[in-house]
């Protein structure tokens, strides 16, 4: 399945209903420790998969995913790890993601000039919209969202947090949407590898439900990002650039 990256004018708010492919049932005992009965049960349990992603046919990189939105993972993988700026196409075969780019290697960015800034009710609207339905069944897996000018515009479920946020930058990059006008909410930990793919993808403001990292708060001051974490319970600290948040 080819996809060809290029198209305008639509934006789309994804999220993981494919619970026959992201999900598994399995027979299970369960067991409380304030009863006594012991009963037979089952539990919807996340898929996980491999992957393998190729770029301009050359082997990259062998994933862990939930088996979703495989095309965004490709580009989004490729542009947050910063090997490419831009994608001409993805093609997914079985197993097999192909990336293709005009250039490649590893490229140096920083994070473009943007006039972009949020207010406190809009970080938990976007830690709000994080809740999905694959979580809901199985526990299982984390979540991104990107909103852009105040709308959601793309939604990825995946069980590795790092996931998330390529599938949802892959997904802006097919619709065009300027990543320097987005901000990303995610489930996971800031760690340094995360706010990497956000300086990559240009994305300057980073908010979580977790905690951050020592080497993700100084990534983010470097980077000029704003990251926000523990974005819960109607609070939040920011860590890196508050003048983003009025």
């Amino acid at each position: 399945m080819w996809r060809r990256y290029g198209r305008v004018n639509c934006v789309k708010n994804e999220t993981v209903t494919e619970m026959g492919v992201n999900a598994r049932e399995f027979r299970t005992v369960r067991v409380s420790r304030y009863e006594s009965e012991i009963a037979d049960t089952t539990d919807c349990v996340v898929c996980e998969e491999f992957f393998r992603i190729h770029l301009n046919d050359k082997f990259v990189v062998e994933l862990a995913a939930s088996p979703c939105q495989l095309e965004e993972l490709g580009a989004g993988y490729v542009v947050c790890e910063g090997l490419a700026h831009d994608i001409e196409a993805v093609r997914v075969s079985g197993d097999e993601i192909h990336v293709y780019t005009e250039t490649s290697g590893v490229i140096q960015r920083s994070l473009p000039e943007s006039s972009i800034t949020i207010g406190k009710e809009d970080v938990f609207e976007i830690m709000n919209s994080l809740r999905s339905e694959i979580w809901d069944k199985t526990g299982g897996t984390h979540c991104s969202v990107l909103f852009s000018d105040g709308r959601l515009v793309a939604r990825s479920d995946d069980v590795a947090r790092r996931n998330t946020v390529d599938k949802v930058v892959g997904s802006a990059i097919s619709y065009k949407i300027d990543l320097a006008t987005c901000a990303i909410g995610s489930t996971g930990r800031e760690s340094a590898g995360m706010i990497s793919k956000a300086e990559n993808a240009g994305i300057p403001i980073v908010i979580s439900r977790s905690a951050p990292t020592d080497k993700g708060i100084l990534a983010a001051d470097r980077a000029g990002i704003t990251l926000i974490c523990f974005a819960r319970d109607k609070r939040f600290t920011i860590y890196a650039h508050p003048y983003r948040i009025n």
